[in-house]
């Protein structure tokens, strides 16, 4: 279960704003190929962990998709007002305490902007390997960008943990970090955004 085990509701009015946006998200991205948005659509409307549990778990799906290269169009989609949406959902997460889906969703958001970066300064996103082209990960991109001067080592730095925190919630270890770190890592991430955004 995700966040507090005494909690058995989230809390309606955030969950009816998260799971609207979420919808529309899934609608307006994946236009030709409904099968997430017709999955979120199915789960029903119930404001409880494990259906924000479900949610995410469609979410990562969806990125896994965007992240191979699955959606040509997903670059001239995606806003950053779609990204700042994630972002004050995250932050509502984490005024219920749902420190773990709100990490997920942080890191997401995190890992765009670098790779939107790399985009923006003719960095390559990918890397070929066994004929094919794999997306890189976040943490190559941070140091390529670092090295070519996009921002400095003490970014790279701060940026580093954040990534990690984002693969602890992703992989279930949620013992690993604190709501507290969860909270430092929304408000850098949010100012590493804004200081890089081009």
């Amino acid at each position: 279960m995700i966040g507090s085990p005494v909690q058995h509701h989230v809390q309606l009015g955030l969950y009816a704003e998260w799971h609207s946006g979420t919808l529309s998200f899934l609608h307006d991205i994946f236009k030709d190929k409904p099968v997430l948005a017709t999955e979120f659509k199915g789960m029903g409307f119930s404001a409880t962990p494990g259906h924000l549990s479900r949610g995410i778990g469609i979410l990562k799906t969806a990125k896994f998709e965007i992240d191979n290269g699955w959606l040509t169009s997903f670059k001239g989609i995606v806003s950053a007002e779609i990204f700042s949406d994630f972002l004050e959902m995250a932050t509502h997460l984490l005024e219920q305490g749902y420190k773990d889906p709100a990490a997920v969703m942080i890191g997401s958001v995190l890992e765009e902007h670098l790779r939107q970066l790399c985009q923006n300064n003719s960095l390559p996103i990918d890397t070929p390997k066994d004929g094919k082209s794999i997306p890189k990960k976040a943490d190559t991109m941070n140091a390529e960008l670092t090295k070519a001067g996009v921002y400095n080592l003490l970014s790279q730095k701060s940026v580093t943990p954040w990534l990690d925190l984002r693969n602890n919630a992703a992989h279930g270890k949620y013992n690993e970090y604190t709501e507290e770190q969860v909270k430092l890592m929304m408000q850098g991430v949010t100012d590493f955004i804004a200081r890089t955004s081009q």
